[in-house]
This record gives structure tokens, C-alpha cells and sequence, in this order.
């Protein structure tokens, strides 16, 4: 099961499937803690803060997004962060359909490919309503030093003289019985990628879900099989917008180790 948002600002082009569709968002949801806290910070930030930022983005580091996730919320609560100033940055962007965790698992954040596209938008946009230029300019940047065991996904096909900006997410559901039967042992594989530079403005989202592992085969196939459909689309829709243009293949990375938490 797959939704998908695309748009490139230069042609007008725009394709949507299901885009308003909730998912979990794994890692996904990272560029929008981001975003909120460029939001509450007016673009600036501590040192303590940058470092924090870049590690969440460039290493899809879980600690480093906890730390902001709660610095971001009202901490009334210890065990259960509500993320109020997230919010805050959510409903100035419109991003109406994502839904924050409440109970602080920020991975469990539902989120919607038309969301996170509005999201790239605000990213390599001109408009300084939600996002100043340097908040704008700082995001891209580190969607684009992403490291390169990370930046498959939304980018596979993409024109390589384009400039790359990217965030996946990746979370297998335990099967525990406390997890809705649907969701049990389910992979769920995002990816987000904007392009920038030249004449390239566009952004793509595809979120995966139901990437399931048949009995007895090893956890791997699942998150494989999310990324390959994640990937198909992907190439599909550069090459038709981009004709002509030499592909960026990411490559595919290695699996989440045996015994590692299934997440990112």
C-alpha cells in the first residue's frame, strides 16, 4: 500500500495518489521537528541545538530527535511530552492532517504524503510566512548531507545534476498482541526528497505500509520491499518529468542489523 505526493514548481507539474492517507512516520517525521523548531527559534540556533539538528537529520539519530521532540513540548507531563510548540509550526504550515503522538513515541506521529509535500515546499520555497530564508537554506542543507546509507528512497531516478535533499523513515511494528492485528510485524517505509539547483524545484513523498515478511523469511524482506516500491515510483516519475536527464541510482543499503532496533 504506497500514497504518493509530487510536484515540480517550474512545469506545474503535480501528482497525487491517496495523499491524505495517514501513515506512521518512522523517521519521516524528523523534517518536521525541524521545521518546528526553525519555527520557534526565528532560524537561529544554539550550538547544543544545531548539533542536536544535525544528527537527527544527517544520522536519522533517535536520542538526538527525543531531546528536540521534548524541548519542542509541554513537559507537564515527563512520560507523556505534548509536542504544543510542534503544533504551533504544524498549523501555520497547514499541515492539517498530521497527527502528533501525544504519548511521546514521535515515530508513531501520523503524517500524509500531501502534509509532508506542503512541508518541501516551505523548505524550497520563497515565501518567508512560516519559514525564514535562513531557516529555509539551513533545512535543505542537511536534507542534502544526509549520509549516503540514507538517501535511497525518493531520490532513485532523480536528475544528477540536480541538488538532493532527502529524509526516509523505516519502523517495523512489533508483533506483540497490544499491536492492531493489521500492523503486527508490518514494515513501514517513507521517503521525502526535494530538488533544488539550476532549474529544479519539485518534491516528492511516498509512504509504503503492508510491506509484509512471509513466514520463516528473514525481517529484511519487508523493509527491501518497501524501498523497491518507494523506488519504482520514484524513477517512473523523474523519468517522465525529466526526460533525458542522467538518473541518480542511490544504490541500496544494507539492512538493519540482526538484534537492532527495526527503526529510523
Amino acid at each position: 500500500m504506497a500514497s504518493l505526493s509530487f510536484y515540480d514548481r517550474p512545469s506545474g507539474t503535480r501528482c497525487t495518489l491517496d495523499a491524505s492517507k495517514q501513515y506512521d512516520s518512522a523517521s519521516a517525521v524528523k523534517a518536521v521537528i525541524l521545521g518546528a523548531l526553525l519555527h520557534q527559534k526565528g532560524g537561529t540556533l544554539t550550538a547544543k541545538e544545531d548539533a542536536l539538528a544535525r544528527k537527527m537529520i544527517t544520522e536519522s539519530d533517535n536520542d538526538s530527535t527525543t531531546t528536540l521532540w521534548k524541548e519542542l513540548s509541554d513537559l507537564q507531563d515527563p512520560k507523556k511530552p505534548n509536542p504544543v510548540r510542534i503544533q504551533e509550526f504544524l498549523d501555520k504550515a497547514g499541515m492539517g492532517n498530521t497527527v502528533l503522538d501525544k504519548e511521546g513515541s514521535w515515530g508513531l506521529t501520523q503524517v500524509t504524503a500531501g502534509d509532508l509535500a506542503k512541508l518541501l515546499r516551505i523548505f524550497s520555497g520563497s515565501d518567508d510566512s512560516v519559514l525564514g530564508g535562513k531557516a529555509r537554506t539551513y533545512a535543505l542543507d542537511l536534507m542534502h548531507h544526509v549520509r549516503s546509507t540514507q538517501s535511497w528512497g525518493a531520490t532513485a531516478g532523480a536528475p544528477l545534476d540536480s541538488l538532493i535533499h532527502v529524509k526516509n523513515g523505516w519502523l517495523q511494528r512489533s508483533r506483540n498482541p497490544d499491536v492492531d492485528a493489521f500492523d503486527r510485524g508490518d514494515w513501514k517505509v517513507n521517503s521525502l526528497a526535494a530538488l533544488t539547483g539550476k532549474a529544479y524545484n519539485s518534491g516528492l513523498v511516498v509512504l509504503t505500509e503492508n510491506n509484509r515478511v512471509p513466514e520463516g523469511r528473514p525481517a529484511e524482506e519487508g523493509w527491501n520491499y518497501g524501498i523497491d516500491t518507494i523506488e519504482a515510483v520514484s524513477r517512473a516519475i523523474y523519468r517522465d518529468v525529466y526526460p533525458g536527464a542522467e538518473p541518480n541510482d542511490p544504490g541500496r543499503p544494507a539492512p538493519p542489523a540482526a538484534g537492532q532496533p527495526a527503526a529510523g
